[in-house]
């Protein structure tokens, strides 16, 4: 069976990579086209190269752009990749212009698609990543979805019938990249005389919370006036952003990083008294390593998360703060997201769809 996988964006990468040692190790072809929807090579090439994947066959390079000027731009390349590369199904990950770009492609192409990561749902329409995921999903022929809260989604959309509870594949990546770091921690320059539990991880990078600078700014002085340093793990983009209106991202109890690899970023986050962040991965990686999270959002697809107790959503700059230094959560073994097979599950229903 031949498997083409699109994927652009660091989430994605993450996953591909224990989705990739199913396939291969199933006995299957696979194929893997990186759209460039991220460019700079600490969210793109080191995640290849610390989790083993290999390189992309196709590299379509589209770069940055708006929604609209990327998204068409990866669909006016993926129809010839997709053609040449007759697939017996095209696997899409997660809910980002790549996700959305490249299931239209296929649909149109009547190339079975499959989407992994489906029947998440914010209910919040003005974010991208919500119009991205919803649409996906409704053009798939399969929705591999990650967990029971999904499936429900998938059935109240009338997508039931075509859905499948596997699992979430991020999970079988961090537990993996949890036990080595264990063994053998990475070099982190930026961990050099920290304490465990000294300080807090912070990543913000959604349009929401960075392109209007009244609304950076908000959060920065948040996270500049905590109990504890903050690392700040800082998108080009946002730094970007920061720059052009004059905000200072390393003040008071804040400082600013470049990205990390996912090794160290795994690293920083257990040794972290919490991680703060808008991230939909982050949140979820926080809960597996039991790690308290506090999400800048007013929602979550990972509800599970908050209802565990492990996750706050925190909008304005006084609940930012209260978020970091509330209690501990109580211990759970709660287990939503499986117990780190999803990717051997994921592929063997592909098969049993697509290949027989």
């Amino acid at each position: 069976m031949k498997i083409l996988s699109v994927v652009g964006a660091r989430p994605q990468f993450v996953k591909l990579a224990p989705v990739n040692e199913a396939i291969r190790a199933a006995g299957h072809e696979h194929i893997i086209v990186h759209t460039g929807q991220h460019y700079d090579p600490m969210l793109s090439d080191v995640f290849f190269r610390d989790l083993g994947i290999p390189d992309p066959d196709v590299h379509l390079g589209v770069g940055s752009g708006s929604h609209g000027v990327q998204t068409g731009a990866m669909l006016a390349k993926m129809d010839d990749v997709l053609t040449e590369a007759a697939p017996d199904c095209v696997l899409v990950y997660g809910d980002t212009n790549s996700t959305l770009a490249a299931a239209l492609s296929a649909a149109k192409l009547h190339l079975p698609v499959a989407h992994l990561e489906a029947g998440l749902r914010s209910f919040n329409r003005a974010m991208p990543e919500e119009h991205n995921r919803v649409l996906t999903d409704h053009v798939a022929d399969l929705c591999l979805a990650p967990t029971e809260g999904a499936m429900a989604h998938l059935a109240a959309e009338g997508l039931a019938s075509r859905s499948t509870l596997v699992g979430d594949v991020m999970t079988d990546v961090l537990l993996r990249v949890r036990d080595t770091v264990t063994k053998t921690p990475p070099e982190v320059d930026i961990l050099v005389g920290r304490e465990p539990g000294s300080y807090y991880v912070a990543t913000i990078h959604r349009a929401e919370n960075t392109d209007d600078p009244s609304r950076l700014s908000e959060i920065v002085a948040a996270l500049a006036h905590v109990d504890k340093p903050v690392l700040l793990l800082a998108h080009p983009r946002v730094q970007a952003r920061a720059a052009k209106h004059g905000i200072e991202l390393t003040t008071g109890t804040l400082t600013a990083y470049g990205s990390l690899g996912y090794p160290e970023l795994i690293a920083a986050a257990l040794g972290s008294a919490g991680i703060i962040t808008d991230s939909g991965g982050l949140q979820k990686e926080a809960f597996l390593l039991r790690v308290p999270c506090t999400t800048v959002r007013t929602e979550t697809e990972w509800v599970e998360t908050v209802d565990l107790g492990w996750n706050v959503l925190a909008n304005s700059a006084e609940e930012i703060r209260a978020g970091v230094s509330r209690q501990r959560p109580a211990p759970s073994e709660a287990t939503p997201y499986g117990a780190g097979d999803a990717s051997q599950r994921a592929v063997a229903t592909l098969f049993d769809h697509f290949g027989k």
